[in-house]
């Protein structure tokens, strides 16, 4: 008997068995950090019954690990951020097609994947945040106008791994194509002042401290350094204001957090519930005051931090396309010389 306990006991460990299923559960592989989701799965939870089995780590790693797993993957549902790491996923395979009434009446066309594999489930724009005291906002514009020789030695951005400037570089390829794209980053490569470095809080800083005047950032970054309650960082993000590009033009660059059911899915059922559930109104609500991203339902206001910013024009390009444009951008963004 205790021999036969050892071998189960391996067994399980070397997962040679199936780990316990219950219709009463969904598992969530998520590329957010817990903080920034679970309260949301906790609610769910409470309304429904249904337990949310939550699984976070770095969004590539657990592309990686859906890979690897395959079929034996007990993941139901993929949650990340970037429409380019989605489609990732879709293109590997690793997620299947859903079908959902509510899903495709409240998420708008753009913002989730034509034949139904992700969707999108809060808004994030880049934008230009520029120095308030070095800079006039009469004197911005749109993305394209970055790479002029009047900002020479006067932008700081991250660096060209980061996938939300691939994906900015991703929506350039679609709406001017290869040549035209690859002119305007060797323009913006041209006017940085530093070489690109840390995360976009940090270029918000080195604005702030005068390293630079100008900087391409996500909003919720900003919204972040505003709210955080932190001496420092609340003084760097009061000495920058944020910039709507290209508004006379096809609108600002927007990108998504979002989710697919797992090609391996157990819990598909359960999988689509929680999707339906994250675009509902009050968890939209949510996103908006806790996140401080946009939300993707019309209708639902953000916070007042996002509010103050006013009402702005956003691109409708599909995202989808920034996944198909992925290895373009980072192809461009080589040949260009942006680090």
């Amino acid at each position: 008997m205790i021999n036969n306990m050892r071998y189960i006991t391996l067994a399980v460990l070397l997962g040679l068995f199936p780990l316990a299923s219950s219709a009463e559960e969904v598992n969530v592989y998520s590329g957010r950090k817990e903080a920034l989701i679970k309260p949301l799965f906790d609610e769910y939870t409470k309304e429904t019954g249904i337990r949310v089995n939550l699984v976070t780590g770095k969004a590539d790693a657990l592309i990686k690990r859906l890979e690897l797993e395959g079929e034996k993957s007990p993941a139901d549902l993929l949650l990340t951020v970037d429409a380019g790491r989605l489609y990732r996923a879709q293109e590997l395979g690793l997620l299947q097609v859903t079908s959902s009434a509510v899903l495709d009446e409240v998420v708008p066309e753009n913002y989730r994947d034509p034949q139904g594999y992700w969707y999108g489930l809060s808004i994030r724009a880049r934008v230009i945040v520029h120095s308030r005291t070095r800079i006039e906002p009469a004197q911005l514009s749109d993305y394209e106008a970055l790479a002029g020789p009047v900002w020479h030695n006067q932008l700081c951005v991250r660096s060209s791994s980061n996938i939300y400037n691939q994906s900015l570089v991703a929506s350039m390829l679609a709406h001017h194509g290869r040549e035209e794209t690859e002119s305007w980053i060797g323009g913006l490569v041209g006017n940085f002042a530093r070489d690109p470095k840390g995360g976009d809080r940090d270029q918000i800083k080195a604005v702030a401290a005068g390293q630079c005047n100008l900087a391409l950032v996500n909003t919720y970054y900003l919204a972040g350094m505003l709210s955080s309650g932190i001496d420092a960082e609340v003084d760097a993000a009061n000495q920058v204001a944020l910039f709507w590009p290209n508004q006379e033009g096809r609108g600002a660059h927007v990108n998504i957090s979002g989710a697919g059911v797992t090609r391996s899915a157990r819990h598909k059922t359960a999988a689509i519930s929680l999707l339906e559930y994250l675009v509902s109104i009050p968890a939209q609500e949510w996103y908006g005051k806790t996140n401080r991203e946009f939300p993707v339902r019309e209708g639902v206001a953000g916070d007042d931090i996002l509010q103050s910013w006013g009402a702005f024009k956003a691109d409708d390009l599909n995202l989808a396309i920034l996944g198909e444009q992925n290895q373009a951008a980072v192809r461009a963004m080589d040949r260009a010389g942006w680090k």
